[in-house]
């Protein structure tokens, strides 16, 4: 059996064709669909020639599932052409290209409609490489004998990770760095690893964002290296259509008959309103503005409250990333019915952004008022391909094991990496096996550790309580309203942030009273607020260098410069 790496390897080859008439961030759009394109032409070529005689010969007006069964798949073809006739007519290619692609089943085609093919195939035509590509992957023996599904799906996979390395300005959009998504995974089935041998087992896993289908992709291997006899069964939904086509065929292409992908925005076209899953995961874009979709989720929020997806709040309109959580919370499973896990990439914003009584402050306060809170890890910067900021992995389950009832457990995982030899974007870092093996460590285990904390769930929470002093005139004297009470001075006014642990009056008393005696609360403006200050937790001193060590420094520069400024004159 040849090896996928080896198939990958010729297909890639056929971006040298394209050099000069394609840019490297544009040979995916060619590369993937063709070979979509030819997986299907091998894994049909023995049921060919009976498709075309039942196709002539049936009558009957719905002709599709009698096709399947012939095919054994989900999909067939019905044109006279393969790829092996279209490479005998040079001069027709472009027709013939177009009869072979309009005889597939509809879901093919809706795959390849959303790859633009027929763009692609209009400027191959142009520039004369449309029968040179045919001619190449023609060559490509991708019949099931040689390939077979599982690795089918690896071998497509590597190519997404190339296409996605090569256009470092692009790969961000649609392509988590694996050794992420492996982390994500890890942390989201630890817990129950033992559930997971169990014979029969069926699992359902879920991702809003799916991009190229990568975290529904890994979570499947994993499940089905932990238990081979396991069921799988992957949803997801795009928003970008060649990236959709991309997931979509990547399941077929496996053979996961059972996935269910979607296209649409998943805040006002959810694909899969009123299911829930198992595991749900995602890496949604980060700081992206949902103003196209406001008055969708507002009215929904507004109409359905805590029945809807959106009952806790909205975030700033800037921010759509607490958008995401509270959709993949909606769809949970009922913990009567076994509840569910969530790992959710997020960059900083989410954990502090918004004060007391915002959005944002009210969806933290209603997910850790609840317990659904379990875990936050934060990552080294610098994996991502688009970015280099902070990111963490946030764990939310509502069914937490006994032991983490109550708490939230703020693991730092920022030490725990390797540099690359060469960076892509701006990724200059990765995480090794044992720099994941060191961090899923960090999250279960029970001995103390200087890199990871646990908090009680009210430790996130704070009043937000308004301080007033007393307006006073130029000689000093109240100011007081017709019924004598104090009026307060505007110019004068604080805030001051309880933790919701503390009494506010003894808070009071004890932090306020003693440097501005003639201040008072005003209950009225009083906000309950949450946030997650997770640097503060883990923030290192970093000492500042003694004047004597800057003096010393200074000093060998001047010295330096002196004996440079001396060998220039006396030359």
């Amino acid at each position: 059996m040849i090896n996928f790496t080896e198939i990958a390897n010729f297909i890639w080859s056929v971006a040298d064709l394209l050099r000069g008439n394609f840019k490297q961030s544009e040979y995916g759009k060619v590369i993937l669909p063709f070979t979509v394109l030819r997986r299907f032409d091998c894994v049909l070529a023995p049921s060919k020639e009976k498709i075309l005689e039942m196709n002539k010969n049936l009558t009957v007006s719905n002709k599709a599932p009698i096709f399947k069964r012939i095919t054994g798949h989900d999909y067939y073809n019905i044109s006279r052409y393969d790829f092996e006739k279209l490479i005998d007519d040079s001069v027709a290619i472009e027709t013939n290209l177009r009869d072979y692609i309009n005889g597939f089943s509809d879901d093919v085609k809706e795959i390849l409609d959303n790859f633009e093919l027929g763009v692609v195939i209009e400027r191959l035509k142009k520039a004369n490489l449309l029968y040179l590509a045919v001619k190449k992957f023609a060559e490509l023996d991708l019949t099931m004998d040689s390939v077979d599904n599982l690795e089918m799906g690896y071998m497509y996979e590597e190519l997404i990770r190339r296409f996605s390395e090569l256009s470092n300005e692009t790969a961000g959009e649609h392509f988590t760095p694996r050794e992420v998504i492996e982390l994500m995974v890890d942390l989201l089935f630890e817990p129950d690893m033992d559930e997971m041998t169990k014979d029969g087992k069926v699992v359902t896993v879920f991702d809003p964002a799916c991009g190229t289908g990568g975290m529904l992709s890994v979570a499947q291997n994993k499940m089905r290296d932990i238990n081979n006899k396991i069921t799988v069964i992957p949803f997801g939904q795009e928003l970008n259509p060649e990236t959709y086509a991309t997931c979509k065929s990547d399941m077929i292409l496996k053979g996961n008959t059972n996935s269910k992908i979607q296209l649409g925005n998943s805040f006002n076209q959810d694909g899969f309103r009123g299911e829930h899953y198992d595991y749900l995961l995602s890496n949604p874009p980060f700081g992206v503005s949902w103003k196209k979709v406001e008055k969708y989720v507002k009215d929904e929020a507004q109409r359905e409250g805590f029945n809807g997806r959106f009952g806790a709040g909205t975030p700033r309109i800037s921010d759509g990333s607490l958008l995401f959580l509270q959709h993949m919370i909606s769809k949970m499973n009922d913990p009567q019915k076994g509840g569910s896990r969530i790992a959710i990439v997020f960059n900083g914003s989410p954990l502090f952004t918004g004060d007391a009584g915002s959005g944002e402050s009210e969806i933290r306060r209603w997910i850790i008022k609840n317990d659904m809170l379990e875990a936050i890890v934060a990552l080294p910067d610098q994996l991502f391909y688009n970015t280099g900021i902070s990111t963490y992995i946030w764990i939310v389950t509502n069914r937490k094991t006994d032991r983490r009832r109550g708490k939230v457990r703020l693991v730092n995982g920022t030490h725990y990496f390797a540099k690359m030899r060469k960076s892509l974007g701006s990724k200059r870092n990765y995480l090794t096996d044992k720099n994941r093996e060191d961090i899923v460590n960090l999250y279960s285990m029970y001995e103390a550790h200087e890199d990871y904390n646990d908090f009680d769930n009210k430790d996130f929470g704070y009043y937000k309580v308004t301080v007033e002093r007393p307006e006073v005139d130029e000689n000093g004297n109240l100011i007081t309203d017709k019924k004598g009470n104090k009026k307060a001075d505007t110019s004068l006014r604080d805030t001051e942030n309880i933790p919701l642990k503390e009494d506010i009056e003894e808070y009071f008393k004890r932090e306020i009273l003693p440097h501005v005696p003639d201040a008072w609360i005003d209950e009225s403006k009083t906000k309950t607020g949450y946030e997650i200050p997770f640097t503060r937790y883990f923030y290192e001193f970093t000492p500042l260098r003694s004047s004597e060590d800057i003096m010393t420094e200074i000093r060998e520069l001047e010295d330096r410069i002196a004996k440079h400024l001396e060998e220039v004159f006396v030359e």
